[in-house]
């Protein structure tokens, strides 16, 4: 698979370093809380850079997830996963305002339980739940 990457500026690159993570669900809802606060602090300091910054790690984390939801090699519970999560992304990028309150209500359906479930047996088989996601942005 392509290596897909961000060239941040140097203010910028410690700030990012190690956000970028969804190799689970539980790992991708705090990439997601990290990359709001984040957003957050930059448009209290009217920073437009690091809030384009912000957009640009959770572009960087959908696409990646889409690649690797597409690939065949995958197994299929983690390509399940990855699509989730890339919807996760995409929700955050265009409402993010809203991203809390739809990722409660998207918790509790029984769509999500299930691949909840396939991460869950996933960890159990391998004893890492958080294997193949990546750290850098």
């Amino acid at each position: 698979m392509a290596r897909i990457d961000l060239q941040l500026d140097p203010p910028y690159r410690e700030a990012f370093a190690g956000v970028l993570s969804f190799s689970s669900f539980s790992e991708t809802e705090q990439t997601i809380k990290q990359l709001e606060n984040l957003c957050r602090k930059y448009r209290v300091a009217s920073d437009k850079k690091g809030m384009e910054y912000c957009r640009q790690v959770a572009a960087l984390g959908r696409r990646r997830a889409e690649l690797i939801s597409r690939n065949k090699r995958v197994s299929l519970p983690k390509r399940l996963q990855k699509q989730e999560i890339a919807v996760w992304f995409k929700i955050w990028l265009e409402t993010p305002a809203l991203f809390d309150d739809w990722l409660v209500m998207r918790k509790n359906t029984e769509e999500f339980r299930k691949l909840l479930e396939f991460e869950d047996i996933r960890g159990k088989k391998t004893g890492d739940r958080y294997a193949s996601g990546s750290k850098n942005p």
